[in-house]
């Protein structure tokens, strides 16, 4: 895997011409002397990206090579995680700061505990298996919320040809109990996945709807339930969403492509108006916010891993 210094920009211009204002009002989230940064390459399908504040580092998922990988920010270099890692795509981490993840052939969510042991925290429901959990995140209530589209048993590319046992669906499992239930039955294949910031909202991608969107959810009953489905954003039918972040001000930063117009990080503000683009020479799947401040957005690729300064935060625990 070639690995490259921190601070290799992909353009040598300032304000960088790859960071694209669609409405004046992204304008303040950007930081005139950043630019997008290449810092790693070599994956054959880069995913699910999470800081490790503690260990200075990001995890992220090399899906198709079973193996999650980690750059350190000290030293700019690149090295195996865990390998194999059951075909992992989405990474977080619990408000324990233990990592969480999601495993394709595996057909599970586990969590890595303190010493390295792996627990499973979901791998069936009502008796039979999942599908390919997909993206995760943790709720302020320790709660771990999911998406299990078939994407990794549809194949031997990204995971296992099996066949699948259940419909996809959107689950929480409960912090207290462990019990799995499911929230959202009528998205259609369920990917991506983000609270708002007081985590009143749920917003859920849609990536098999034609075209694609980003449906929202109410979140009530105590913080356990969700109503109110409606659309969010409606996609242009060549545009394809993936994993996405959301930051303090109800922005959502959105993995984006597939064509060399959309590839990169489309943002939108808490109304589903888009008012920014990153643009990238690749296909981004999934983002984070990390760095000291949750200021800096790693963007995992197809086949590189970006980052760039922002002037604004990643909401905590996403």
């Amino acid at each position: 895997m070639d690995t490259l210094t921190p601070g290799e920009q992909l353009s040598e211009r300032y304000p960088d011409p790859l960071i694209k204002v669609l409405d004046k009002s992204f304008a303040k989230y950007q930081v005139p002397l950043a630019g997008v940064e290449r810092l790693a390459s070599g994956t054959r399908w880069g995913e699910g990206p999470v800081w490790l504040g503690d260990a200075r580092c990001v995890l992220w998922s090399d899906i198709p090579n079973n193996r999650i990988l980690r750059w350190d920010e000290a030293t700019g270099t690149t090295s195996v995680f865990r390998q194999p890692s059951y075909h992992a795509n989405g990474l977080t981490r619990d408000r324990q700061g233990r990592l969480i993840t999601c495993e394709h052939s595996g057909r599970r969510v586990t969590r890595t505990e303190y010493d390295g042991a792996i627990t499973v925290i979901c791998d069936n429901y009502g008796g039979k298996k999942l599908n390919s959990p997909n993206d995760v995140v943790v709720k302020s209530d320790g709660s771990i919320w999911f998406t299990d589209p078939a994407f990794g048993i549809s194949g031997f590319y990204q995971g296992r040809l099996e066949p699948s046992e259940l419909p996809m669906h959107v689950y929480r499992v409960d912090g207290q109990s462990g019990k799995a239930t499911v929230v959202a039955d009528d998205v259609v294949a369920p990917n991506g996945l983000a609270f708002s910031p007081d985590e009143k909202i749920l917003y859920v991608i849609a990536s098999r709807a034609e075209p694609r969107e980003f449906v929202a959810f109410d979140v009530t009953g105590d913080g356990a339930k969700l109503t109110n489905r409606r659309t969010f954003i409606k996609c242009h039918p060549d545009e394809t969403p993936d994993g996405f972040r959301v930051d303090i001000d109800g922005n959502l930063w959105c993995g984006w492509g597939m064509s060399e117009e959309f590839d990169g990080v489309r943002v939108f503000n808490r109304r589903g108006e888009p008012i920014g683009h990153v643009a990238l020479p690749e296909r981004c799947a999934n983002v984070c916010f990390g760095g000291r401040y949750r200021n800096r957005l790693f963007m995992a690729a197809g086949h590189s891993l970006f980052a760039l300064y922002v002037n604004t935060q990643g909401v905590a625990g996403g």
